[in-house]
């Protein structure tokens, strides 16, 4: 059994990843404020006898010190999200995203330099490939960003300052970290409060309201089920040739904004409309996007063979599914 802190592990991604772990026989200690998390995404394991849970501030130098004093492995997923919170809180955004990392590394290089090695999973985005003209991104690619009078970037370049400084560490002190940078993890429990589309547009469907569609809906995304992302973390977590790498972690299978519009209302047998919206509308003047956004798997899959067992449309199904079980 292994003694692992799931910091944001009352998120969507986070909570899934918790259950995995205690699956897996192992204790997890879960830290989260809950500001965007929920706790009711962990009660299924509420009362497991190996779950430990503490609704606080990982930004707490105090916290930071006592919740890794025993523990083997760190899952680091405590962060700002969400297109809209970015664009409403770029200061939030900033320092929820940077500091926090820098007390953990910072502690754990303490640790490790006194002889307690623990491994560290740094979650990191694909946001941080920024706008990089490239049809498919690989891990190695340039990071092109907007100007800095738009907010919108604040979220990738805060998110690769992380990645700098435990890299960073990985090279001065060899602490052993693995980072994955995610794109567009979905299924249930995901809400839409913060922009994410697929829940937002099944929530739509379901309740028989206008799919808003921003822009015009050309950009494209890739869309993983969270599940086998938590699976892939987990098995990178257990792969030596992972320590002190960057890894693209998703779908490789592009469909554009409108298509996954269309995909719902069909799926859904809903009768809603699709309803296209402005950037401008949706956050602000300012507020720029990626038209697309599609991930090179190569290291992922000669690292851990990895094979996503859900399809889109199975995906889709799951949320709708899970959708209309609350609604009722």
């Amino acid at each position: 059994m292994k003694r692992i802190l799931v910091t944001g592990g009352a998120g969507f991604i986070g909570s899934h990843l918790t259950q995995l772990l205690l699956a897996a026989g192992h204790h997890v200690r879960v830290v989260d404020d809950e500001s965007t998390g929920r706790s009711s995404n962990l009660d299924a394991v509420r009362d497991h006898p190996h779950l430990e849970y503490r609704r606080a501030s990982i930004a707490d130098p105090a916290l930071v010190r006592d919740v890794l004093a025993d523990v083997d492995e760190v899952y680091h997923l405590a962060a700002a999200v969400g297109v809209a919170l970015i664009a409403r809180h770029p200061i939030q955004t900033i320092e929820r995203n940077i500091y926090p990392t820098e007390l953990l590394l910072a502690e754990l290089c303490r640790r490790h330099r006194a002889g307690g090695a623990v491994k560290l999973f740094l979650a990191s985005t694909s946001e941080v490939y920024g706008k990089n003209p490239k049809p498919r991104w690989s891990e190695d690619d340039d990071l092109v960003f907007g100007p800095t009078v738009r907010a919108r970037w604040s979220y990738g370049a805060s998110k690769a300052i992380d990645e700098f400084l435990a890299l960073a560490y990985w090279r001065e002190f060899e602490l052993p970290i693995v980072v994955a940078r995610f794109f567009n993890v979905v299924g249930p429990r995901q809400t839409g409060a913060y922009g994410m589309v697929l829940p937002r547009f099944v929530e739509a469907a379901v309740a028989g309201r206008p799919l808003i569609v921003h822009d015009d809906g050309q950009q494209v995304r890739c869309f993983a089920h969270v599940l086998d992302v938590v699976d892939a973390v987990v098995r990178l977590m257990d792969t030596p040739d992972a320590l002190g790498n960057v890894i693209n972690v998703g779908s490789d299978r592009p469909v554009s904004i409108r298509e996954l519009a269309e995909m719902v209302i069909a799926l859904s047998g809903s009768s809603s409309a699709i309803q296209l919206q402005s950037y401008t509308e949706a956050y602000d003047a300012d507020f720029e996007d990626v038209r697309r956004r599609v991930p090179d798997l190569s290291k992922l899959k000669r690292l851990i063979d990895y094979q996503p067992r859900y399809t889109l449309e199975d995906i889709i199904q799951q949320v709708i599914s899970a959708v209309r079980g609350t609604a009722d």
